[in-house]
C-alpha cells in the first residue's frame, strides 16, 4: 500500500511541477535555516563537553558586597584552592590558576600563545590525558611546561618525542617540555595552549607573598567533588570558608560558592549574587526563530495545496466513486507531502554545504556538517518527517473531505473555510516577516546608539599592544621615537585595558566622606602621560610628573570619586589606602568601562603613577595619518627595542565593537531571517496569485472585451492580496513593539522605539508583495481574451 501511495503521489507531483517546485524551494529554505541554527545550538550546549565528569567539576566565584549591592567576580584569593581541598573532605581535587600570554621560542622560532599557570590537580580535574609524558610528573617540576599538540607542532614541527626538549619563555627563562596534551576544541570556556606550574606565575619574581594572602583576589579556582557528594552541603561549606579565614579583618562581606561546569558558558550572568541566565537566552531565542521559519515554510505548503483544491476536486470525486475511502485519500496526500519534504531535505543538504562556511564566518565558529553523524542524520530525518506531517495534515483532511456527488456536478469545490484559512495563513506569514524586519532594524539602531556614545576618551585613534619583553624598561626611548616619527601623538602604559573594570578594592577612607570603607574603587597603574595619551579630559589639577618618586603618594581621581569627597574641590584632599595616605592632584571626567550598556554612571577610579606592572601599551595614532604607514613605523620601533617579540595589536575601536557580538549576531540573523521569511512568503503569494489569475481568467477575458484597461485588471487582482499584507502590518506592529520593548528593558542605555520603523517595515513588505502579485496580474491582464473565453 505504501508503494502505491508513493507511485500515485510522485505522479501527481510531477504533473504539477510548478507548484511542487515552489513547495520544495520554500521547505528547503526552512529546513536549511533550522539545521544551521540547530548546528549552532548543538555547539553552544556542548561547550566544555570535552571534559568528562561534568557533574563533579566547579569553578569557585566570589560574591562581594559594596554599598549594599552584591557583585560577583570570578577572582579568588590564592590560598583558597588549597584550603578548600584540605578542609572540605568532599573536595578531592583543587587548583588555583591564572591565565596570560607569553612568548614561546624554540631557537629562532617564536610564537605568542595564551596559557594558564596551574597547580598539579588541574590535569586530573579536567581529565587531561597526556599524549606524551607522565601524568604524575608533568607539573611537578618548577621548570616543566605542558604544551598542546598545536603549540608543540608550531614550535617543533613534525618532530616526535619532544618531551625533555628545552624552550625559552619571554626570551629569558628556560623550561623543559614535560608533556603534550590533545588540542582542546574551540567550544571550551577556559582554553589554553600551554600549562606552567603556578609557582612560576610571576616569572623572575622570587617571593610572591601576595599570592598566599586572603586579601588579594586575582586567581581562578577550580575544584572537583567526590562522587555522590551533596552539592548543597558542600556549597554551604565553601560559602563559609573566606569568612572563617578573614575573621574581623575584612569589612566587606565576601563569600565563595560553587558554579557548575555545565553553567560556565550558558548561565554565567549574575545579579545580586544570584544566577540570572546568560547566553542561554540567545540560544533559546534563535532556536525559537528557526522554528518560526520552519513553520512559515509549512504554512506556504498548506496555502499552495489548498489553493489547488479545485484542480484536485474531480480526482477526489472519481476516486471516492471507485471505492477509495477517506483514510486512503489522506494517506495519499500525506505521502505527497512527505515526498516533497524529503526532496526538500535533499536540496537543503546542498544549501547547507554551500552556506555553512558563510554561516561559520557570521557566528565565528568552525562548525562541521557531519551529515552521517547518527544524531545529525536522525535530526534531519526528524525535521523532514515533521515538516511533511505538519505541512500535509490540513490539505489532506481538507481534500479528502470533498463529497463526490457535489464535486462531479461542479459545485461545492470551493466551499467551506479553506479560502478564509488561506487568507489567515498569508496574514500570519507576512506578519512574521514584518516582525523580523522591525526587530532587525531596532537591534541595529540600539547597537549603533551604544557604539556612537561618548566613552570619555579617544578610542578612535588608539592602538592597544600587549606589553612584552623589554617594553616597560625601554618605554622612554620607545615613546620618544614613536612621537618623533610624526605618525603618533603619544604613547602610554597601563595595567588595565580602558574597557575593563580592572583591579578594584574597598576599605579606603578620605576627607569629606562618610561610610567610605564600603565603596568599591577601581585602581589604574599608569605612566605619567597616560591621561593625555588616551584622551581623558582633565577637569582640575594636573597630570603626573615624570619623576615617580615625586608622585609616589599622589593620585588622580575621576569625577565620580571627587563627588564622594564633598561639594568643594577634591584637589589637595587625602585618601588613605592600606595605611598609606595619598594626595589628590587631579580630577578627570568620568569615562565608560565595564558595562557598555550601562547608564554611564561609572564607579570611582584612582590613577597611580606606577607602570611597573603594566600589561598594555596604548599608542595614539595622529589623526589623518595613514594607518598602514603608522603601523609600519610603530612595528619598526618595537622591533628595534623588543626584537624577540612579534608585533601584535588591536585597535581600541575593534575591542569596543567586540563587546556587542551577541547583539550583532541576533541583529544579523534577524535580518537574514526577515529576508528568508519574505522569500518564503512571496513564494506562496506567487503561487496563490497564479492560482487566482487562472481561476478568474474568464472574468478577466470578459472585462477586457468590455474595455477594461490592463492597469484596472492589475488593481483588481492585487487589491485582495494587498489588504492581507496591510492587515499583517497591523498584527505585526503591536507584537514587534512588545518584543523589542522587553528586549530593550535589559539595557540601561537604550533607544526609544520610533514609529517610522514600523512604517518602513510595512512599506517594504507591501512593495515586495505588490511586485510579486503584479507579475502574475500583469501576465493575466496581457493575455489574449479570446484564448481564455474559448474553453468549451
Amino acid at each position: 500500500m505504501i508503494r502505491n501511495y508513493a507511485k500515485i503521489a510522485w505522479r501527481n507531483l510531477w504533473k504539477n511541477k510548478a507548484y511542487s517546485a515552489l513547495n520544495i524551494f520554500g521547505l528547503a529554505i526552512g529546513i536549511t535555516c533550522a539545521c544551521l541554527i540547530l548546528l549552532w545550538v548543538e555547539d553552544e550546549v556542548n561547550y566544555n563537553g570535552v571534559f568528562p565528569n561534568q557533574d563533579l567539576i566547579y569553578i569557585v566565584p566570589t560574591n562581594q558586597t559594596f554599598e549594599g549591592e552584591v557583585y560577583t567576580f570570578y577572582s579568588t584569593p590564592g590560598p583558597l584552592a588549597e584550603d578548600l581541598k584540605e578542609e572540605i573532605p568532599e573536595i578531592v581535587r583543587s587548583s588555583t590558576t591564572w591565565g596570560g600570554e607569553v612568548l614561546l621560542a624554540n631557537g629562532e622560532n617564536g610564537i605568542n600563545r595564551y596559557g594558564r599557570y596551574v597547580q598539579p590537580d588541574f590535569l586530573d580535574i579536567f581529565s587531561l590525558n597526556l599524549l606524551e609524558g607522565e601524568m604524575g610528573n608533568a607539573l611537578s617540576r618548577p621548570d616543566g611546561i605542558v604544551l598542546t599538540q598545536e603549540t608543540a607542532f608550531a614550535l617543533f614541527g613534525s618532530d616526535k618525542d619532544i618531551v625533555d626538549r628545552e624552550i625559552k619563555i619571554n626570551n629569558e627563562f628556560s623550561f623543559t617540555v614535560t608533556g603534550v596534551i590533545k588540542n582542546l576544541p574551540s567550544n571550551v570556556t577556559f582554553g589554553f595552549n600551554w600549562l606552567l606550574p603556578f609557582e612560576r606565575f610571576q616569572l623572575g619574581e622570587d617571593d610572591m607573598w601576595w599570592t598566599r594572602d586572603y586579601g588579594n583576589y586575582f586567581a581562578d579556582t577550580f575544584v572537583k567533588l567526590a562522587p555522590n557528594s551533596d552539592f548543597g552541603e558542600v556549597d554551604g561549606k565553601v560559602r563559609a570558608m573566606i569568612a572563617s579565614k578573614m575573621g574581623n579583618m575584612d569589612d566587606t562581606p565576601k563569600e565563595a560558592f560553587l558554579h557548575s561546569i555545565k553553567d560556565w558558558h550558558l548561565r554565567s550572568d549574575f545579579e545580586g549574587g544570584k544566577k540570572v541566565g546568560g547566553k542561554i537566552k540567545l540560544v533559546r531565542s534563535l532556536a525559537f526563530i528557526a522554528l518560526i521559519i520552519l513553520l512559515i515554510a509549512c504554512i506556504n505548503f498548506m496555502n499552495l495545496s489548498t489553493a489547488r483544491s479545485g484542480k484536485r476536486a474531480n480526482e477526489v470525486g472519481v476516486r471516492k466513486v471507485l471505492g477509495s475511502g477517506k483514510k486512503r485519500l489522506i494517506g495519499q496526500f500525506m505521502a505527497e507531502a512527505i515526498i516533497l519534504a524529503g526532496i526538500s531535505a535533499l536540496f537543503s543538504i546542498i544549501l547547507l554545504l554551500v552556506l555553512l562556511p558563510s554561516f561559520n564566518t557570521l557566528v565565528e565558529k568552525q562548525i562541521a556538517l557531519q551529515l552521517f553523524d547518527p544524531i545529525h542524520l536522525l535530526s534531519l530525518l526528524g525535521i523532514t518527517l515533521v515538516c511533511g506531517l505538519l505541512a500535509g495534515w490540513y490539505p489532506a483532511l481538507y481534500l479528502s473531505s470533498f463529497r463526490p456527488a457535489q464535486v462531479l456536478k461542479g459545485v461545492g469545490k470551493n466551499q467551506g473555510s479553506a479560502a478564509n484559512i488561506r487568507k489567515g495563513l498569508v496574514v500570519l506569514q507576512f506578519a512574521v516577516s514584518i516582525i523580523f524586519i522591525i526587530c532587525s532594524t531596532i537591534i541595529y539602531q540600539q547597537i549603533q546608539h551604544v557604539r556612537s556614545r561618548d566613552v570619555g576618551y579617544a578610542k578612535g585613534n588608539l592602538l592597544n599592544v600587549a606589553v612584552s619583553g623589554d617594553m616597560i624598561d625601554k618605554f622612554d626611548p620607545i615613546r620618544e621615537e614613536m612621537i618623533a616619527s610624526g605618525m603618533v601623538t603619544d604613547v602610554a602604559l597601563t595595567n588595565t585595558n580602558m574597557l575593563s573594570s580592572g583591579n578594584n578594592g574597598s576599605g579606603l577612607t578620605w576627607q569629606g566622606g562618610s561610610n567610605t570603607e564600603d565603596v568599591l574603587v577601581r585602581f589604574r597603574y599608569v605612566s605619567p602621560n597616560f591621561l593625555s595619551a588616551v584622551g581623558l579630559k582633565l577637569l582640575e589639577g594636573h597630570q603626573f610628573s615624570n619623576d615617580r618618586m615625586v608622585d609616589s603618594t599622589n593620585v588622580i581621581i575621576t569625577q565620580s570619586f571627587a563627588n564622594l569627597m564633598g561639594d568643594n574641590s577634591a584637589l589637595g584632599k587625602t585618601i588613605t589606602r592600606n595605611n598609606t595616605t595619598y594626595n589628590v592632584i587631579g580630577v578627570v571626567k568620568d569615562y565608560l568601562y565595564g558595562d557598555m550598556y550601562g547608564n554611564g554612571k561609572t564607579g570611582p577610579v584612582m590613577f597611580f603613577n606606577n607602570a611597573e606592572y603594566a600589561n598594555s601599551l596604548y599608542i595614539n595614532i595622529r589623526p589623518k595619518s595613514s594607518s598602514a604607514d603608522a603601523l609600519a613605523s610603530i612595528e619598526n620601533v618595537l622591533k628595534k627595542y623588543n626584537p624577540a617579540f612579534p608585533f601584535e595589536y588591536r585597535f581600541e575601536n575593534e575591542l569596543f565593537n567586540s563587546r556587542f557580538k551577541n547583539e550583532e549576531l541576533v541583529g544579523e540573523l534577524a535580518k537574514i531571517f526577515s529576508i528568508l521569511s519574505i522569500i518564503i512568503s512571496c513564494l506562496g503569494l506567487f503561487g496563490l496569485a497564479a492560482y487566482t489569475a487562472e481561476q478568474r481568467k474568464k472574468e478577466i477575458g470578459v472585462r477586457k472585451v468590455l474595455g477594461s484597461s490592463v492597469s484596472g485588471i492589475v488593481r483588481l487582482l492585487s487589491r485582495d492580496f494587498m489588504s492581507l499584507v496591510i492587515i499583517a502590518l497591523f498584527v505585526a506592529g503591536p507584537l514587534a513593539w512588545w518584543f523589542m520593548q522587553k528586549w530593550l528593558e535589559s539595557f540601561a542605555y537604550r533607544i526609544t522605539i520610533d514609529l517610522w520603523v514600523f512604517a518602513i517595515a510595512g512599506s517594504i513588505a507591501i512593495i515586495i508583495a505588490l511586485f510579486t502579485v503584479s507579475f502574475q496580474a500583469m501576465k493575466a491582464a496581457l493575455a489574449n481574451p479570446i484564448n481564455s473565453l474559448r474553453t468549451e
